[in-house]
């Protein structure tokens, strides 16, 4: 017959269990605190770099708007500085022409200029055109002006009163028409000239020496 083992032996045994059972949690836990620190660790140093990125992008971003920016204030500083007509910028002509505009379009020189530069019509023949048919150069222009905004006497379908003139929403809109007309019209069929013009705009023997009379005006203003 087998001797069994004392209490001191068995508890002994289930003191070295417990110890050992315990050690192995500590050092699971010490493995699984490690591997947490571990991945906080990384994550930190990720979020560092996504930020870091994040803030290079930005700033990145924000130096190519001040660029583009720059680079459009040159280009229309440039603009602006460009000669287009007879010596002078933009600005510069649309204030000589504006110097000949009275009445209802006065204050307009800088439509005319802008307009007769994109057509590529003659700024000032185009003006005195304007200023004899709508007699704005006395100090009144006419009803077809000041009414339906007709700055060249044009005909047109959706007439001013019964009259058989255009008529326009705006002055802008009645200036760039009146160019447009000038140009596809005239210009771009060769017919550049007050006299060669004036045999179609008007039909008078008299038309083109007063559009000259307007151009040495304006000319000298």
């Amino acid at each position: 017959m087998k001797k069994l083992p004392s209490v001191k032996a068995f508890t002994a045994i289930i003191v070295i269990l417990f110890v050992t059972i315990f050690s192995a949690n500590i050092i699971d836990g010490n493995k699984k605190r490690k591997t947490m620190e571990t991945a906080s660790i990384s994550l930190l140093a990720s979020n560092g770099y996504i930020h870091g990125v994040l803030f290079e992008d930005k700033a990145n971003r924000e130096l190519l708007a001040i660029q583009e920016s720059e680079k459009e204030k040159q280009a229309l500083l440039e603009e602006q500085e460009k000669i287009v007509y007879d010596g002078m910028t933009l600005e510069e002509l649309a204030q000589k022409l504006d110097r000949n505009l009275k009445s209802t379009l006065k204050g307009y020189g800088s439509l005319f200029a802008k307009y007769a530069i994109k057509y590529n019509v003659d700024p000032y023949l185009s003006l005195a055109i304007v200023l004899h048919e709508t007699g704005c150069y006395s100090g009144k222009c006419s009803g077809l002006t000041s009414a339906c905004n007709n700055v060249g006497g044009m005909k047109g379908s959706n007439e001013c009163g019964t009259t058989g003139y255009a008529k326009f929403k705006s002055l802008e809109k009645g200036i760039e028409a009146f160019y447009k007309n000038l140009s596809q019209n005239y210009y771009q069929k060769g017919l550049t000239t007050p006299e060669k013009i004036g045999k179609k705009y008007a039909g008078s023997a008299t038309w083109p020496s007063r559009i000259r009379y307007y151009i040495q005006i304006i000319k000298k203003s």
